[in-house]
C-alpha cells in the first residue's frame, strides 16, 4: 500500500504517487512536536528547580491517579479488558494496510474524502489549502494529539488562518502562549490563579472581578467561545478511533466542545494518525470501557460522538480525513518498539511516574511526554534523534501496571536504549566501565582485590549512609543524580565465611 499527499480527492480505487510502504524501515521518519532543543537531563534540570510547577504536578497526578484507582476497582474483569485490548491492538497492527484501505473505501463511499500524508509537512499542506478553499480564514479546533504533533497551528497562522482551540485546557495553553505538558490535561502545569491571570490578560470583555473559582473560570471561557462556535465554517479535530467496516470516526471528550464543532460548522477536517483504525464496530466496546476509566477517571465519557461520511442536512456537508503517517510505518518495523502504536492516548502512564511528576512534561521536549513519549517521540524521528528520552526513567514498571492495553513501556525502554548503544561509532565511557566491570566479577583474584580496594568508599562516606555526591570525574557524572551506598565494613563473601566457619 502506498500513501499519497495529494489534495485532490480520490476515486475508488484511483492509482495514487508515493512510495511509502507500511513496516519498512526505510520509511521517512516523523517531523514537528516530536524533539526538543534541549536533552531530557538538562531540561529536566531546569523544571525540578520550579516548585511551584512540582506542586501543580503533584495535587494533579495524585487526584487522578485515585479516580482511576477507585473506577478499575469497580471493573472485576478488568485484567481481562486490558489483554483484550492488547489483542486487538496486535492483531490490527498485523493487517494495518487492510484495515486502512477498508476504512477509505467506507469514507469515500459515504460521502467524505481521505487524504494520505507521510509527514507533518504533507499533513499541515493539505489542512491548509482544505481551509483556503472555503475562503474562511478562521477554524475551530476540537483538543487533538495530531494536529500538535504536525504543528498545525503555527502553519495555518503563517498562511493567515486563526487556530481557536475549544478544549478549556488547550484554550488556556493557547492564550497563555504556552506549550502542552500532559497528554490529557494539556494545562497541568498550571494552577487555578495562573489561569485566572492568563484570562485576565488575554480574553476580551472579562470580567476584571474574574474569581479563580472553577465555575466562574470556566463560565469565562464559555462565553468567550460561545461566538466562535456559531460562526465558524470550519472545524478542525482529531480522532480517537476509527472503525474500519463502518468508515465512523469516534471522539470522546468530557466539556461538549467537541460535540459543537462536529456538528456546526459547514466543513469538517479530522486528522488522524494511521494506528487510530480499528478493525469492526463491536471492537469499539472494548475500548470504551478502557479509555475513560484510564484516562479521566471515569466510567464512561460525557460525550462520546460518532459519524460517518456525509448525512445531507444534518452536520457538516464536506467531510474530509487525512491519514498521517509521520514515522508510523517505520515503528511498525520494529518488532519490539511497534507496541508503542497501540496507545490509545489515555495518559495513565504519566500520571503515576515519578520521572513525569517531578520533571513535568515540558523536559520531554515532544507533545507525547512521560513514559509513553519516552518509547514513541524516539520511534517516530529516529532514536538517535531523540537518544536522552529513552533513559528518562527508573523502569519501576508502574507504567505497564496502569496501561490499558498493557504495553510492556520499560521492556522497550531497554530495547531503545540497546539500539541508541550500539549505534554509537566507538564504545562509550559507560560501556567501557561495565566491560572493566565484568573482567574483574568474572575473576576471583580480581574480584577479592576490587572488595578490598572497595573500603575506601568508607572513608569518603565518613559513617554517612552515601557517598558524597561530589565524587572527582568521572565517578561525579554518576553520583550527581544517583546515591551510591557506602560499601558496608563486611562483604558478603566475608560473612558467608566467617559463618560457616562455626
Amino acid at each position: 500500500m502506498t500513501t499519497s499527499a495529494d489534495p485532490t480527492p480520490l476515486a475508488p480505487g484511483a492509482p495514487r504517487s508515493g512510495t511509502t510502504f507500511l513496516g519498512l524501515p526505510t520509511a521517512p521518519r516523523g517531523v514537528g512536536h516530536l524533539r526538543g532543543t534541549q536533552s531530557f537531563p538538562d531540561a529536566a534540570r531546569t523544571s525540578l528547580r520550579d516548585g511551584q510547577l512540582r506542586a501543580n504536578l503533584g495535587r494533579a497526578t495524585t487526584t487522578i491517579r485515585g479516580k482511576r484507582a477507585a473506577v478499575v476497582a469497580e471493573v472485576p474483569h478488568w485484567e481481562q479488558l486490558r489483554q483484550a485490548g492488547k489483542a486487538l491492538k496486535a492483531a490490527t497492527m498485523a493487517r494495518l494496510d487492510e484495515h486502512l484501505e477498508e476504512l477509505e473505501r467506507q469514507v469515500t463511499a459515504r460521502g467524505g474524502t481521505v487524504h494520505w500524508a507521510r509527514d507533518a509537512a504533507e499533513a499541515n499542506r493539505i489542512v491548509t489549502e482544505l481551509v483556503r478553499a472555503t475562503g474562511s480564514d478562521e477554524v475551530v479546533k476540537v483538543k487533538s494529539m495530531a494536529t500538535q504533533e504536525i504543528g498545525l497551528n503555527e502553519a495555518l497562522e503563517a498562511a493567515g488562518i486563526e487556530a481557536v482551540e475549544t478544549d478549556l485546557a488547550e484554550l488556556i495553553v493557547q492564550l497563555g502562549e504556552d506549550s502542552p505538558s500532559h497528554i490529557l490535561v494539556p494545562a497541568i502545569h498550571k494552577n487555578r490563579s495562573e489561569i485566572r491571570e492568563i484570562f485576565r490578560r488575554t480574553i476580551p470583555g472579562v470580567d476584571p472581578g474574574l474569581t479563580d473559582e472553577p465555575r466562574q473560570l470556566a463560565m469565562a471561557a464559555r462565553t468567550h467561545l460561545r461566538e466562535r462556535f456559531l460562526r465558524a465554517r470550519v472545524a478542525v479535530s482529531g480522532a480517537n478511533f476509527a472503525v474500519a467496516e463502518t468508515g465512523t470516526l469516534a471522539v470522546v471528550e468530557s466539556e461538549g466542545n467537541g460535540r459543537m464543532c462536529l456538528t456546526l460548522p459547514q466543513t469538517l477536517v479530522t486528522v488522524m494518525g494511521i494506528e487510530k483504525v480499528v478493525p469492526r464496530w463491536e471492537d469499539l466496546g472494548v475500548f470504551l470501557q478502557l479509555l475513560p476509566r484510564s484516562s479521566t477517571g471515569e466510567r464512561m465519557n460525557p460525550y462520546t460522538s460518532l459519524w460517518a461520511g456525509v448525512t445531507p442536512g444534518d452536520g457538516p456537508q464536506d467531510f474530509h480525513l487525512v491519514l498521517l503517517d509521520n514515522g508510523r510505518t517505520a515503528v511498525l518495523a520494529d518488532e519490539v518498539g511497534r507496541e508503542a502504536l497501540h496507545c490509545i492516548r489515555c495518559s495513565a502512564c504519566l500520571n503515576v511516574c515519578p520521572v513525569y511528576e517531578r520533571a513535568g512534561g515540558h523536559a520531554y521536549g515532544s507533545v507525547y511526554p512521560g513514559p509513553i513519549g519516552a518509547v514513541l517521540s524516539p520511534q517516530l524521528t529516529g532514536v538517535e534523534d531523540n537518544a536522552s528520552l529513552p533513559y528518562a526513567s527508573s523502569l519501576c514498571g508502574a507504567c505497564y501496571d496502569v496501561c490499558p492495553v498493557a504495553i510492556d513501556i520499560p521492556s522497550i525502554l531497554v530495547h531503545l536504549r540497546a539500539e541508541h548503544v550500539e549505534a554509537q561509532p566507538r564504545p562509550t565511557a559507560e560501556a567501557v566501565a561495565f566491560r572493566g566491570l565484568s573482567r574483574v566479577m568474572s575473576n576471583p583474584r580480581l574480584w577479592h582485590l576490587a572488595q578490598r580496594a572497595a573500603g575506601l568508599g568508607r572513608f569518603l562516606a565518613r559513617g554517612r549512609p552515601t557517598l558524597p555526591a561530589a565524587l572527582p570525574p568521572p565517578a561525579s557524572a554518576w553520583t550527581r543524580t544517583r546515591d551510591l551506598p557506602t560499601p558496608p565494613g563486611r562483604s558478603f563473601v566475608q560473612q558467608w565465611t566467617e559463618e560457616h566457619r562455626r
